[in-house]
């Protein structure tokens, strides 16, 4: 469209710059509301649309004319503000070409990284509201996402020094990638699985990727018709993986955070039954709690436990429905966790019990939420079949309500329990409520536990709105407010702290929610009233004694905190952090409560305070700011009646006390004039109109006082000064009534009743707001005139030096003008002036907007600002230049400059903690249920305020000034003045500055970096210290040294590195040291690689030309002409030119800098660290600068080698020749066809590469027709639809060029690595140590090597290879080191060697290995581990078949000793885990090899074979749609093991280890060599415990029962290893994770075992059975069988002769009905009751010498099982009392003198009751008769314990 046309085809725009569209030209997506209640509103749309249509104007331009900076960010940044500003007010075609513009723009692949980030950003916020965009209006390609993730994530060049990415940017990529997910297409799902199955490879690190991938990629919320596309393709797949895995790999989390995602988008669509148990088993796993006393925890489940978070939404999701299944299972785990619960216990997993409780509740508010009240959007909705029901919300409160109570006293606070509580009682209040009161009342009253207060206290606040709400639901809650409030006063207390903040915030809450009006007199007037309402009535009758009773408590705190009370003389006059705080929480309560007084109760309130006020003096410190605090807030209540009683006394006080002259002169004043200065500042903060009448005698008392010379005098002063002008020039709502309008009205047209707990209604807030009328703003004027302005004039003629002032003096008037400049900030206009052009040249206009903050700015009167400006910077070089330890000045100075810059009303970091303040009060009173913003009034109005607040900080925009940068020179001189205090405020205020404005530090950092020039002479050491402290910035704002821009960095970095020579640094000081070393971290930690191409692809400039050309609202700008885009992209072309130069210029003034004669050593380090930053992955290091480095891989210093060795190797990766790539079809080359489902494992058409040790090529030919696959995991799972593979030799890179072909940058690495003596120097240094016993091998050095080696083949093997030989003979552990780290880089680096020349290259390694491996030591078996697996990694097997054979020649050879055989395991195990499944030939021989040497007698060794075994099995994993495995299979090795234990099998007595550790000649009997084997088969489950994918539960049972018998009963440590390792193996083995087929063989192991002769055996069954009861809870209540079996285990065990048998039989019962697997039933009681009642046989008459019958008789053993039985039910339930329990205790009591051990029982089970049941014996006596509690006093021995 051309120019013209345009101009003439609308209407003439309408005055007021709006689009001639009728009312609103386009319909807004969703704006902030709030701006709708600015007391300036009508302004905002023409504002809004002019912002919208420069933004779009704009940013289109500067995309088309290719300059992504400065106008493409500038304006992206814009848009940013904007939506801060106005929220997504754009319509929805705009919405949609911003998404598809900022989503072109990200995924520019040469883009800058900070761009990147800054872009994503805004892009996640335009998406962030999804359902403002449906599917329809937007789609989104997956793959860019996908290539700047694998970029980022998984950068091949990160780890070698070639791009610096932020911390950040992994976030931000991933919440991008979420909130584009909605918005795939259909088919990306398929297109997914088919990229990332391959990966899937569980041996490999590939399958995190791959899982990783597809839980933050595959999308999750097509609507139903699409399921087929979407996850129906997936889910059998994955939910058969997680269902199979049993070890907890790092990414079964992920896929629970899948899954739950997954089912939050589609509930109802799925059937979840049948995994029900099994999820809900491994929840409970995941959450680590301890079972029974000596369990050893597998390390990994720690590390990798699932996110509570993700498996709290899975569970909200699944629950509903028509099976109920959840909620069942549900209860189940909250009944087998309550207990952990309780307070006495405490542990590391405690944190996530707590958050479990926090976060479900929440979730299940949400849920709700979604399928009640949210607007209906187009994403999928929930079906009516699987909504939840009013039903299932209650099971839902009744099964978690227990557990949350409990936790209001946890040990971590009671903060969780109050969010819990407060979610829940959104949903059943009724349920809630009262059991939170029973507790509260008691804890009230108690005076010994105030924790239980405020922990108490706390849950009530969280309930509180809806306690007072009380509806149809809990219509009694109302009447618990008055009797709380009056009971929480007492907790208004001077000595405790704590206890007197929650109350303060407990009063709060509660007045905040209820009118405080006495409705008492409605009762005789209606007769329409409710019972429950009459009550309320009746009880507001106390609001008003209420109301005196707090005051009186607040005057009683107050006095008790006078300054005489709580200071000695000597101590600061300050409030301490607390009194602060106290101050805080009094006024605010206070000032809350009066403003939902009615005006009768507000007016004795107020006459009360007045009192108090008049009649105490109070010190002006502590107690007065209280007074005055409270006064205050009386004032802004009803400020007409306040002022009344205020302003006259106090004028009359101050006017008496200051009648005499000689006051005015007294350095300290009277305390009475004191403190009504501090009472009439702090009353004057009340809205402005009121305070009008009273002008004249306010401007006579300032008239008086202003200049007193007592500094607190004037201090307090200018405070009145400072408000009264605040009152008088600022926006502000005057009232935060909970109701509109207050409640003044007769209580017979309004009934407050009704508005207890009300939110506030958005549509009719009516809020009053306060906007200075004519009259203030020229009182305000008239103030200025009269106090200002002398002051103005005196300064100024002390800054020219005609005017002598004393130092008190000069502070006195910047107090003065302090006050009035942050009192009429929103008066005065910003400061005026030139822009400062040229410092960046743009095409696009990069002009600010204004924005309109309720004021009109009068042009005809003199701008204060300016004036201040002028005379402060003229006083500032007087004082500077004259007398420079004025400090107090200085620092007040700094203040005016940093206001009259930014102050325009309020400040940015008040701001910052009011809306922190607001979020958390918003959190802590939501009503998240019915959401739709249904706050309470005052919490709106504040909001509102926020948001004018917020216009207020952006009015200025950022535009840099003349003023502006004379301003910032000016701190920039005091930030490098003489004193450190000064220096630092300075500093503070010049990053403040420096940050406001655009592109200021361009013109900055020249001046900072004046003062660091080596060749300056006039330079102090402070003006160089505080010059590095500027370049060095704050934690938060800019840091000038590391901006990512070329042009400041060509600046900065030589400058820092030349500064070593400067007169004025000197490493003596250790404050300059730091300083140094504070820069380098820095510039490190915040360095990204910067951008050397600009360009902008066509596509992106595309979208832009519609957004340029886009309507409504839109600007009347030519669009751009086809000159003007050429131009565009011939400056864009020239721009990237410049990086390059700039570049290139760095690079050369740091080696300059570096190579200077005498800089000293630390500034050189600094250099060449910074040097190393600049190595790039798409432009080659400057020659200059790979000489340098290759030149310092020798140098002297080993921090210097170290860079060196990093910045070489990067460098040869820069080097490396690219080798072509050809696809190949797996299918032809093995002949197979393709398999119709997927498979995983090995299959036909992956069998060819499997090693083989008949077909391994060892020809040339053979090598060369050989299709070499180096990654292990490709093939595995399933093919990739394109399979690439490197191409044959004659089509690679040429190998054993000559020097001539090489490029000059390498021939500067060839000239120096052929030189033998360089080469020599470099081992020499490389087999140095550095840190003693702490070297490890070092990858660093190892990419070295490997870069040498693949970049120049074998052209420095002759120079090295005599060093080699002579390092392997060499047994010193770093020289061992070395050549570890060379041979990997060798074996790495000859990928693409010919043949002949790897033919040659294992010539030379074989027996240099051979060599090394039997001249292992402890130190080094490491790095010979290391340097083997690094070889191994990634590579094709059939290529190492030398090294492979090698390995495998013998092992075990004995030769060397037990060591050098485990070393060479390890080594072996090292290269063939590499290679995981690809290998099982050598798996196969090395099992053949190992099986007879099981016996092994050193336990070293027997450890490390142990570990070597898990490998070779780890391949046989039982996971769904996977192959049988050829490599070794557990069951025919367990078969062989079991064969060879038959011995000890058979044998019933105990198994004693008495084999002695040497080998005893002649044949050993088969036992011992049973003993032997066994210990290796322990070490092997040990180790495999924690590291295959699954257990083979099956071969390991048949182990179980020889296990049970070994391992020992008590703990103790003096056992040898077998017992040891026995026990341990259990333990281990009792954890795992059943599949529910396998629960029946388990039960059958140990049922047999339970007969077992050995009571060892049959106490160890119990221990086990325990721990996998709880591990595997719900999969065995799935099965009623299994649950039969255990009982009647149990009973039998109960029942054992052996003592110990019987007590653990009794332990585990107790447990299992605890956490609710038994439940206590009357068959079970009765059973127990009949054992006790079983007859004992009468005792014989013995011969007085006879022994004592050791045996027990068979009815001592019933009876005492029955006792047993009966403790353990009594025990079940540690923290309650049952209906059950009175009658068991008696029952067992009649027991107490029956013969031990059945004695000994009852007394235990007695103890252990009254030890768990003390803390609340109060209500559990309740549950017992009088009776009962008679026999349980006498039984319970000291009656005194419950007196």
């Amino acid at each position: 469209m051309e120019a013209p046309e345009r101009a003439g085809s609308g209407e003439p725009p309408e005055p007021g710059g709006r689009p001639g569209l009728g009312p609103r030209a386009f319909i807004p997506q969703k704006e902030i509301v709030y701006n709708k209640l600015l007391p300036y509103a009508e302004r905002l749309d023409a504002e809004s649309d002019l912002q919208l249509a420069q933004i779009k104007s704009n940013l289109g331009r500067a995309v088309q004319l290719q300059e992504l900076w400065p106008g493409g960010l500038f304006w992206t940044r814009k848009l940013s503000t904007y939506i801060r500003l106005y929220g997504r007010k754009f319509s929805k075609e705009d919405h949609v070409l911003f998404i598809k513009l900022l989503y072109e723009l990200v995924s520019i692949p040469k883009l800058e990284i900070s761009m990147m980030q800054g872009f994503a950003r805004l892009l996640i916020n335009l998406l962030k509201k999804k359902e403002l965009l449906s599917r329809d209006d937007l789609e989104l390609p997956w793959r860019p996402l996908y290539d700047m993730v694998e970029k980022i994530s998984y950068s091949k060049t990160e780890h070698l020094g070639l791009n610096s990415f932020p911390n950040s940017v992994e976030n931000v990529l991933k919440t991008l990638v979420k909130n584009c997910r909605p918005y795939f297409p259909a088919d990306a799902t398929a297109e997914m699985l088919e990229e990332w199955r391959p990966l899937m490879c569980p041996f490999d690190v590939t399958m995190q990727k791959a899982i990783t991938y597809f839980e933050i990629f595959l999308p999750t919320s097509l609507p139903p018709e699409l399921h087929h596309k979407g996850f129906k393709l997936w889910f059998d797949e994955l939910i058969g993986l997680w269902v199979s895995v049993q070890n907890l790999p790092q990414w079964e989390g992920q896929l629970v955070n899948l899954f739950a995602r997954l089912a939050t988008d589609n509930i109802g669509y799925i059937d979840w039954d049948p995994y029900v148990p099994k999820i809900f088993t491994r929840i409970l796993r995941s959450l680590n709690l301890p079972v029974g006393s000596s369990q050893v925890l597998v390390p990994r489940f720690l590390t990798n436990a699932y996110d509570i978070g993700h498996a709290v939404i899975w569970i909200t999701a699944m629950m509903g429905g028509p099976s109920k299944l959840v909620q069942k299972h549900l209860a189940g785990l909250f009944n087998s966790i309550t207990s952990f619960y309780h307070p006495s216990n405490n542990g590391r997993w405690l944190n996530k019990l707590m958050k479990l409780l926090q976060r479900l509740p929440n979730s299940v508010v949400r849920r709700l939420h979604r399928e009640r009240y949210k607007k209906p959007s187009w994403l999928t909705p929930v079906p009516e079949s699987h909504k939840l029901t009013d039903q299932d919300v209650t099971d839902f409160v009744q099964c978690i309500i227990q557990p949350v109570l409990l936790a209001m006293f946890s040990k971590t606070g009671s903060l969780e329990a109050a969010q819990a509580l407060q979610n829940l009682a959104l949903m059943r209040p009724e349920l809630v409520i009262p059991p939170v009161l029973e507790r509260t009342y008691p804890a009230l009253e108690t005076l010994t536990e105030p924790h239980q207060l405020t922990a108490t206290l706390s849950c009530v606040i969280g309930v509180a709105r809806s306690l007072v709400s009380g509806g149809k639901w809990f219509p009694e809650g109302p009447t618990h407010m008055l009797p709380l409030l009056m009971r929480a006063l007492p907790g208004v207390d001077p000595n405790d702290f704590s206890k007197c903040m929650i109350t303060f915030q407990f009063i709060g809450t509660f007045s905040t929610l209820v009118p405080l009006v006495d409705c008492s007199s409605v009762l005789q007037e209606r007769n329409d009233l409710t019972e429950i309402e009459k009550e309320l009535c009746s009880a507001t009758a106390e609001f008003e004694d209420f109301v005196l009773q707090f005051m009186d408590r607040c005057f009683g705190l107050i006095e008790s905190s006078t300054l005489e009370q709580t200071r000695e003389e000597t101590e600061t006059e300050k409030m301490t952090h607390l009194e602060s705080l106290v101050e805080l929480g009094l006024s605010s309560t206070f000032s809350t409560i009066l403003t939902q007084c009615s005006k009768e109760i507000f007016m004795v309130a107020l006459q009360k305070v007045f009192n108090f006020s008049i009649s105490h003096i109070f010190e002006t410190r502590v107690a007065g700011r209280m007074v005055a605090d409270m006064c205050r807030a009386a004032v802004k209540c009803c400020p007409e009646e306040s002022l009344k009683l205020f302003v006259p006394h106090c004028y009359g006080v101050i006017t008496q006390l200051t009648m005499n002259d000689d006051v005015l002169n007294e350095e300290e004043l009277d305390k009475e004039l004191l403190w009504n200065l501090q009472l009439l500042s702090e009353i004057t903060r009340v809205d402005g109109k009121k305070l009008l009448l009273y002008r004249e005698q306010l401007v006579k008392i300032l008239h008086r006082t202003l200049h007193l010379t007592c500094k607190q005098g004037y201090t307090l002063s200018c405070n009145l000064l400072h408000h009264l002008l605040r009152s008088t020039t600022l926006i502000y709502p005057t009232e935060y009534c909970s109701v509109p309008g207050g409640f003044n009205k007769p209580l017979s047209e309004y009934f407050p009743i009704k508005d207890w707990g009300k939110p506030g209604d958005l549509w009719n807030l009516g809020i009053q707001w306060h906007v200075p009328s004519e009259e203030e703003v020229s009182f305000a004027f008239y103030l200025l005139d009269s106090f200002l302005q002398p002051e103005l004039i005196k300064l100024q003629c002390c800054g020219n030096g005609t005017l002598e002032m004393s130092r008190d003096d000069i502070l006195q008037s910047l107090t003065i003008v302090h006050n009035c400049l942050i009192g009429s900030g929103n008066l005065l206009p910003p400061l005026k002036g030139e822009p400062v052009t040229n410092l960046v040249p743009s095409m696009v206009s990069l002009e600010e907007t204004k924005l309109y903050t309720g004021l009109k700015h009068d042009a005809s009167r003199e701008n204060y600002r300016e004036a201040i400006a002028r005379v402060i910077r003229k006083l500032l070089n007087h004082i500077l230049d004259n007398s420079e330890d004025d400090t107090k000045s200085l620092f007040l100075i700094i203040k005016i400059i940093g206001d009259l810059l930014q102050f325009q009303g309020s400040h940015k970091h008040e701001f910052d903690s009011r809306w922190k303040s607001f979020n958390l009060v918003k959190k802590s009173m939501e009503n998240r249920l019915h959401g739709k913003k249904q706050h309470i009034r005052a919490l709106l109005i504040d909001r509102v305020m926020l948001q004018h607040e917020l216009r207020t900080l952006t009015v200025e925009g950022c535009e840099y000034k003349r003023i502006h940068q004379d301003m910032i020179r000016d701190l920039l001189r005091l930030s490098t003045s003489s004193y450190s205090q000064v220096r630092n405020k300075a500093q503070q205020t010049f990053f403040a500055a420096l940050g406001a404005y655009n592109f200021c530090c361009r013109d900055i950092i020249p001046l900072v970096l004046e003062f660091l020039r080596p060749d300056r002479q006039d330079v102090t050491q402070q003006q160089f210290k505080g010059a590095l402290y500027c370049l060095l910035g704050n934690h938060s704002g800019v840091c000038l040294a590391n901006l990512h821009d070329w042009d400041c960095i060509v600046q900065t970095w030589p400058a820092l590195v030349s500064s070593g020579l400067s007169q004025a640094m000197s490493l003596e000081k250790p404050s300059i040291v730091r300083l140094f070393d504070d820069l380098a971290e820095k510039i490190h930690r915040q360095y990204e690689t910067i951008g050397l191409d600009f360009t902008i692809p066509k596509p992106c400039a595309a979208i832009a030309e519609l957004l340029e050309q886009s309507k409504n609202p839109s600007i009347s700008q030519t669009l751009l002409s086809p000159e003007k885009i050429k131009e565009g992209q011939k400056r864009q072309q020239e721009k990237n030119a410049d990086a390059l130069r700039n570049y290139e210029r760095l690079v050369n003034t740091l080696l300059d800098g570096v190579e200077q004669r005498n800089l000293p050593w630390k500034f050189e380090h600094i250099g060449i660290g910074l040097l190393s930053l600049l190595l790039r992955d798409d432009r080659v290091l400057p020659l200059r600068a790979i000489r340098f480095f290759v030149e310092n891989l020798n140098h002297d210093a080993i921090i210097v080698r170290k860079m060196a060795i990093s910045a070489v190797a990067g460098i040869l990766k820069q080097l490396k020749r690219t080798h072509k790539k050809l696809t190949i079809n797996p299918y032809e080359i093995s002949g197979c066809p393709k398999p119709t489902k997927i498979l995983a494992g090995d299959r036909p058409d992956n069998h060819w590469l499997h090693y083989d040790s008949k077909n391994v090529p060892r020809t040339k030919k053979e090598w060369e027709s050989s299709c070499f696959v180096e990654k292990t995991h490709w093939g595995y799972y399933n093919w990739p639809k394109n399979m690439v593979v490197y191409a044959g030799v004659e089509e690679q890179p040429k190998l054993g060029r000559s020097r001539e072909d090489m490029t000059e940058e390498e021939q500067i690495v060839y000239d120096r690595f052929s030189d033998p003596k360089f080469v020599e120097q470099l081992i020499t240094f490389l087999s140095l140590e550095d840190r003693k016993g702490r070297d490890k091998f070092s990858p660093r050095r190892f990419c070295l090597f490997k870069g040498i080696f693949r970049n120049f083949d074998d052209a420095f093997l002759p120079v090295l290879k005599p060093h080699l030989e002579r390092l392997v003979a060499d047994s010193h552990e770093s020289t061992q080191r070395c050549v570890a780290e060379i041979i990997a880089g060798l074996i790495r680096g000859s990928k693409h060697w010919t043949f002949e020349k790897v033919e040659k290259l294992w010539e030379l390694l074989c027996p240099l290995l051979r060599r090394a491996l039997s001249n292992m030591t402890v130190e080094t078996y490491n790095d010979w581990g290391t340097c083997i697996a690094t070889s191994c990694e990634s590579r094709d097997p059939r290529k190492l078949h030398w090294l492979f054979e090698l390995l495998l020649e013998s092992p075990l050879s004995g030769e060397g000793g037990s060591f050098v055989d485990a070393c060479r395991l390890y080594v072996l195990q090292g290269g063939l885990a590499q290679q995981e499944w690809r290998v099982p030939e050598l798996l196969h021989r090395l099992l053949k090899y190992l099986e007879p040497k099981l016996t092994q007698v050193y336990k070293n060794v027997r450890e490390r074979i142990g570990s070597v075994l898990t490998y070779i099995f780890m391949i046989d994993v039982s996971l769904p749609n996977t192959a049988p495995t050829t490599s070794p299979c557990i069951p025919e090795f367990t078969a062989r093991i079991l064969e060879k234990l038959k011995p000890l099998m058979d044998v019933d007595e105990e198994i004693q280890n008495h084999v002695m550790e040497e080998n005893g000649i002649g044949e050993e009997d088969e036992r011992t060599q049973g003993i032997k084997l066994l210990k290796t088969i322990l070490k092997w489950l040990m180790a495999s415990a924690g590291r295959s994918f699954s257990t083979a539960v099956k071969e390991q049972l048949q182990l179980l029962p020889l296990f049970f018998k070994i391992a020992p009963v008590e703990n103790d440590n003096s056992y040898d290893e077998l017992k040891r390792d026995a026990k341990l193996c259990l333990s281990l083995m009792s954890q795992g994770l059943l599949y529910p087929h396998q629960v029946p063989l388990v039960l059958q192991v140990l049922n047999q075992t339970a007969r077992s002769s050995s009571w060892h055996a049959r106490y160890t069954v119990l221990t086990y059975l325990q721990t996998m009861v709880f591990y595997n809870l719900f999969i065995f209540l799935n099965n009623e069988d299994a649950v039969k079996d255990i009982r009647w285990l149990i009973i039998c065990l109960l029942e054992d002769e052996q003592l110990e048998v019987r007590e653990m039989a009794a332990t585990t019962l107790s447990g299992l009905l605890q956490c609710n697997f038994f439940t206590m039933d009357s068959a079970m009681q009765i059973h127990f009751e009949q054992l006790c009642k079983t007859k004992l046989p009468k005792k014989r008459k013995r011969d007085p010498g006879s022994v004592g019958d050791t045996i027990p008789s068979a009815e001592l053993v019933k009876r005492h099982a029955g006792v047993l039985g009966l403790g353990a039910c009594v025990l079940s339930s540690p923290y309650d009392v049952p209906t059950w329990m009175p009658q068991l205790l008696m029952n067992l009591s009649a027991h107490l003198n029956d013969p031990q051990p059945i004695e000994m029982t009852v007394k235990k089970t007695l103890s252990n009751f009254r030890r768990t049941h003390h803390d609340n014996w109060q209500e559990h006596k309740q549950q017992f008769t009088d009776d009962q509690l008679l026999v349980l006093t006498d039984l319970l021995v000291s009656p005194c314990y419950y007196a």
